[in-house]
């Protein structure tokens, strides 16, 4: 009786030592414990992706990989594998299995060894969650208290879902979801059974056990997955033969980006950065909608490449980037060292980087690293005239013996062919918006993100040249000048006191006209008319006038280099300024982002940009109006002498007609567009804004060298002479680029000039003199005024008659 007294003593004892050392070891553990609030708002760490406006895939940004899903969208028979191998008894336990654990324990006394793991699912998921993999007893009391905390928090499906989104499976992928795309490239209900194992399988050893980087293996664990499943009659043993058949299918598939366009997507990954932070940013699954539309982002991608191939060509091939061995000298290298070679070369989309094998008479012969030959035939040698210098080439080759020989590493491009190629130097931009309501609707910042990340849409401040001109002259009209004026169009000389030289702007061409009418003026860039009239209105007013466009202060000069373009703007703040004249008169503020949801696809926020819109169309439709910085008149005469700068003016018929310095644009046969070149000084800069109701695009062209921001050395700053074109414009250099563009970006869509605004009157003038005429000849034409600037004198031999003016304005056409 003693004796079990004792015994009985003894058990309690040890009983309330047991309780006394749990309630030690848990306040031990007891900071570690998260709280309520940490496990059900837990956030899983998914990238974040961006997308076109229209859906595609442009960009991910973070380090791991997931694809959240809901528990109800997992296959049953994907369940059924995890919980037949991970934790067949996790509806029935409370986080921790004791059966389990009696069974390991068995199991490791019998045998001495650890062949079967007693975590629950749930105690997975707090060491994946809150502990690292340290191999420590304590880290597995606290794994135990926490399992315990969690099962009293979230229910068994709540679990379940966090477990299957948080576990990691190989190569940066966490969660099913991921790794179905990571392996397979398929969404979870398109998997096979097979491919369901192998998943289930991964959480065991996901770097040694993965199909890609050990298929053997993991066809092994993928098979005792399928055992465990017919043990637990998850599946028949039909299912589980067929099955455990079935070959290994996996392979690395890459974030399937549809569309790739680094600029814009750079542009949100620093914008979401900031507004979010870096953590939260890259990590929370945001999903980002851009303003980009895929086909006409594409278009402009392609537009830009294309345009500096063709300046590059124009200016001659500077030779091959290396010589890896002497024609009739060295020996062959073997096949194997080329394309070592080749190897290690870094590709810059789209130029593919190739050794010369073989040079016949008008072809070669190009090893590319892919272990293919291509052939480049005549058609892809002979622009390669030798490059001397920006403004000279050498003579046109007249065997590929003259331009190649074998041994030369070279680059390629495909264009409708194999053609020779090299880097560009030159650099370019490319802005496309609405200027209704500031949607950029395609941005391109460079040749290729990958050489350079600097984003000149959006960083490079360039003297913009003639681009400038169409504020000069709004300012003009805003101080009581028309576009009827007459302004001498002659040379200037200005004698600076304080340098002690005289300034002579010139135009350029230096073709002077003598008395001109404005809108011609403007439509033929004359320079000195230019000048003369920021005298007219007064260099500080005419300042003021362009901050209205949103100009920084800063950037604006103030000096009568003003009038030619002296100021220094980005691309995408040209755009900006250039579209209240498109859309009467407002100050829109550029967007590009759309949307943004979070990683189930709840809307986070929408775009709400101001609109382009009348007070009366402000108040029937509750929009937010872009501020109104120049009148609706005045924003559309100048939209109408830059579609002269297109269409040009006078009457052909007569042969009394002139070209304005846009006529390129007239490619695209449509009669609503307006635009304005802009070359500086030695061509060191290009541009061309153009643009109708819709849509308004600036393309700029110049060298980096001439940008501050790159802090380099200058290499070649001025365009130079290119062959068959003469000096580098922005009619010659940029325009091209915008007319490819263009083509695509207003397919299909019908024509939408600038509708005349309210206001004005049309009558008929005389060209020579901008006085009334009503003469129904060539010596005549319509223009448009303001009420109060109709003149009110008649050309000489007219002053009996009464000019023509009507309240129904005429078409565009008849004005010039």
């Amino acid at each position: 009786m003693t004796l079990l007294k004792r015994f009985l003593q003894f058990i309690i004892v040890c009983g309330l030592l047991g309780v006394l050392t749990l309630l030690a070891l848990y306040y031990y553990v007891k900071s570690d414990i998260p709280s309520v609030e940490v496990l059900k708002e837990v956030q899983l760490q998914t990238p974040m992706q961006v997308f076109t406006k229209d859906g595609k895939l442009i960009n991910q940004f973070g380090e791991k990989r997931r694809i959240p899903v809901k528990i109800d969208d997992v296959p049953k028979p994907l369940l059924n594998a995890f919980l037949a191998t991970e934790d067949n008894r996790f509806y029935e336990h409370f986080g921790i299995d004791p059966i389990g654990i009696v069974r390991s324990a068995i199991v490791l006394i019998s045998t001495g060894q650890k062949k079967q793991g007693a975590s629950t699912i749930t105690m997975q998921l707090a060491r994946n969650f809150f502990l690292t993999r340290e191999k420590a007893y304590i880290r597995k009391v606290k794994e135990i208290f926490i399992a315990l905390h969690i099962e009293q928090l979230l229910s068994k499906d709540e679990i379940l879902e966090l477990y299957l989104n948080k576990i990691e499976l190989g190569h940066r992928s966490f969660g099913i979801g991921a790794a179905a795309q990571v392996y397979y490239g398929k969404e979870l209900h398109e998997l096979t059974l097979a491919q369901m194992a192998m998943i289930a399988g991964l959480p065991k050893a996901p770097s040694a056990l993965n199909p890609i980087s050990n298929p053997t293996r993991a066809k092994s664990r993928r098979n005792v997955v399928l055992g465990r499943m017919l043990t637990e009659k998850y599946i028949t043993r039909s299912e589980y033969n067929e099955a455990t058949q079935a070959p290994i299918t996996a392979k690395r598939h890459g974030a399937e980006i549809e569309l790739y366009a680094p600029y814009i997507s750079e542009m949100v990954r620093a914008y979401m950065v900031e507004r979010y932070g870096a953590d939260k940013a890259y990590n929370t699954g945001f999903r980002v909608y851009t303003s980009v539309e895929s086909k006409i982002q594409l278009a402009a991608q392609q537009a830009l490449i294309n345009n500096l191939h063709d300046y590059d060509m124009r200016h001659g091939y500077r030779g091959p980037e290396a010589v890896l061995w002497q024609h009739e000298i060295d020996p062959i290298p073997v096949r194997a060292e080329l394309l070592k070679t080749l190897n290690d070369v870094n590709e810059i989309d789209p130029l593919v980087a190739g050794i010369v094998t073989y040079v016949y008479e008008q072809s070669a012969e190009v090893l590319l690293k892919s272990g293919q030959s291509v052939v480049i035939e005549w058609d892809g040698l002979k622009w390669a005239r030798a490059y001397i210098n920006e403004k000279r080439q050498g003579n046109a080759p007249k065997t590929a013996a003259d331009v190649l020989s074998p041994g030369m590493q070279i680059w390629l491009r495909e264009n409708n062919g194999w053609q020779l190629s090299q880097y560009p130097q030159p650099s370019s931009a490319i802005v496309s918006l609405d200027p209704k309501d500031g949607r950029i609707k395609a941005l391109v910042g460079g040749y290729s993100f990958a050489q350079s990340q600097y984003n000149r849409a959006v960083q490079a401040k360039r003297q913009v040249g003639s681009n400038i001109k169409p504020f000069i002259y709004s300012a003009a009209l805003e101080d009581g000048y028309t576009l009827a004026s007459i302004i001498n169009d002659a040379p200037i000389n200005h004698w600076d006191k304080s340098l002690g030289v005289a300034w002579r702007p010139k135009n350029s061409p230096e073709v002077y006209s003598g008395p001109i009418r404005i809108r011609r003026a403007l439509a033929q860039s004359k320079n000195v008319v230019s000048v003369r009239l920021l005298r007219g209105v007064g260099l500080q007013r005419s300042a003021d006038h362009l901050l209205k466009f949103g100009f920084a202060d800063e950037d604006i000069n103030r000096s009568e280099s003003l009038a030619l373009g002296s100021a220094a703007i980005t691309p995408l703040e040209m755009a900006r300024g250039m579209s209240a004249f498109a859309n009467g008169g407002h100050l829109i503020e550029p967007y590009f982002i759309s949307e943004i949801t979070d990683a189930y696809g709840n809307s986070l926020g929408k775009a709400q940009p101001l609109i382009a819109c009348d007070e009366e169309q402000r108040l029937e439709n509750a929009m937010q109006c872009a501020p109104q910085i120049i009148s609706e008149q005045n924003a559309f005469l100048i939209s109408s002498a830059l579609h002269s700068a297109i269409w040009g003016g006078g009457s052909w018929k007569h042969k009394t007609g002139w070209v304005g310095t846009g006529w390129r644009a007239q490619a695209l046969k449509r009669r609503d567009l307006s635009g304005k070149t802009g070359t500086t000084n030695n061509s060191v800069d290009t541009w061309f804004t153009g643009f109708n109701r819709n849509v308004l695009t600036t393309v700029w062209v110049g060298f980096d060298d001439a940008s501050k921001s790159l802090g380099r050395a200058a290499y070649n700053s001025n365009l130079g002479k290119g062959q068959s074109v003469g000096a580098e414009a922005g009619a010659i250099t940029a325009q091209p680029a915008w007319v490819r563009f263009m083509r695509t970006a207003l397919q299909n869509e019908p024509l939408a000039p600038i509708d005349p605004a309210p206001g004005l009157t049309s009558v008929r003038i005389d060209l020579k003199t901008g006085l009334l005429s009503s003469k129904n000849d060539h010596t005549s034409r319509f223009e448009y005024f303001e009420s109060d600037t109709v003149p009110t004198k008649y050309v000489q031999q007219d002053k009996s008659k009464t000019p023509f003016s009507s309240d129904s304005l005429p078409e565009q056409d008849e004005l010039f």
